[in-house]
């Protein structure tokens, strides 16, 4: 039987690691896949943009409102 913590375990997506920071303690971390640059707060998938600085800025001014 599957537990709550296994289900919840922070794995790596898929795609390329282009980059990662912390912000108010939240990890955001971008991804490179065939659809575009996806970011990732505290291993959850917010959201896909078309390039690596758009979906940082994006990812950083979440992680900043994010309580």
């Amino acid at each position: 039987m599957k537990t709550f913590r296994s289900i919840r375990e922070k794995k790596m997506p898929a795609g390329k690691h282009v980059s990662q920071k912390r912000v108010n303690g939240h990890s955001v971390m971008v991804h490179k896949d065939n659809k575009g640059f996806s970011v990732y707060i505290d291993g959850d998938k917010l959201d896909t943009f078309r390039n690596q600085k758009e979906a940082e800025k994006a990812g950083m001014e979440f992680a900043k409102e994010f309580k």
